[in-house]
């Protein structure tokens, strides 16, 4: 499906085709179209977080959407082990986690784990995902597993930027790897992910919606935010797709932009998209 870009018209309308608007430059339009939004999906790593820790501003933005009736679903490359707290604590939907693998939510203060694959097809999968694995440390020189792979349930994750560093051509070598054992590739600001199914961050996202709300994505009530190569698909079909500032990082790599980005990185970013959303709707963040 090709970019989707936002039409607009006022006074400082963007040229068509124009990406990566910087959010405070948002037109009058589209900033009254974030008073309808019923939702916003966001990723975690480097968009809520910094350094595998939730930034505080960002925390309190989560509760102050939460207070106005703002849902937030979250969907991340990190695994279900990882999450499962945080699906808990944090006042969000649901966390969808393994890049579309694994939904968790809280029902009545208790954690539910629901799977986008039956069982004995996750066991088959696990014992490939197991070969792909030894493949890539035996073939990548440098190469390491991420440290949460302990918490993984339908996928494998290469470090390349959270405790270990690949360069570029290693992180490719990693991707070919993937790839020949047939899993679907993505990276993320600080892992190689991979899995074998057709679900992604965009089957996750309409997976979450429905479940969590009874009805079906509409793109035009939901925003999006991110920060990598991973959130293309997001930036791709959510016309409200949002990057917080870090993203000028992987910029080269992109093949679709996200259509605004903030000033502020990581959790302040995310904060200030909140903020934008809150204002629209009427109440000062």
């Amino acid at each position: 499906m090709p970019a989707v870009t936002p039409t607009v018209v006022c006074e400082t309308a963007p040229m068509p085709g124009e990406r990566m608007i910087p959010l405070d430059q948002m037109p009058r339009p589209t900033r009254e179209r974030l008073r309808g939004i019923r939702g916003v999906l966001t990723d975690i790593d480097d968009t809520l977080t910094r350094d595998g820790a939730i930034e505080p501003v960002a925390l309190e933005a989560l509760h102050a959407l939460h207070a106005q009736g703002v849902d937030v679903l979250a969907i991340t490359g990190r695994p279900a082990g990882w999450s499962e707290p945080f699906a808990l604590a944090w006042p969000v939907a649901a966390i969808v986690a393994e890049n579309g693998g694994v939904m968790l939510r809280a029902e009545n203060g208790r954690l539910v784990r629901e799977f986008a694959q039956p069982e004995a097809e996750r066991l088959v999968n696990a014992r490939r995902l197991a070969a792909c694995a030894a493949a890539v440390l035996r073939e990548v020189p440098g190469a390491t597993l991420a440290t949460d792979s302990a918490g993984r349930l339908t996928d494998i994750a290469v470090d390349h930027s959270e405790f270990a560093h690949l360069d570029a051509g290693q992180i490719a070598q990693v991707v070919a790897v993937m790839q020949q054992h047939g899993l679907r590739a993505t990276v993320s600001s600080i892992h190689v992910n991979g899995w074998i199914g057709e679900h992604s961050k965009w089957s996750a996202a309409q997976w979450a919606v429905r479940h969590c709300t009874g009805a079906p994505l509409n793109v035009d009530e939901w925003l999006y935010v991110g920060d990598s190569t991973n959130d293309q698909l997001m930036f791709e079909h959510i016309p409200l797709s949002v990057a917080v500032a870090n993203i000028a990082r992987f910029v080269p790599e992109l093949d679709v932009l996200p259509a605004y980005v903030t000033q502020g990185e990581r959790g302040e970013g995310f904060a200030e998209l909140a903020r934008a959303v809150i204002a629209a709707r009427g109440t000062a963040a």
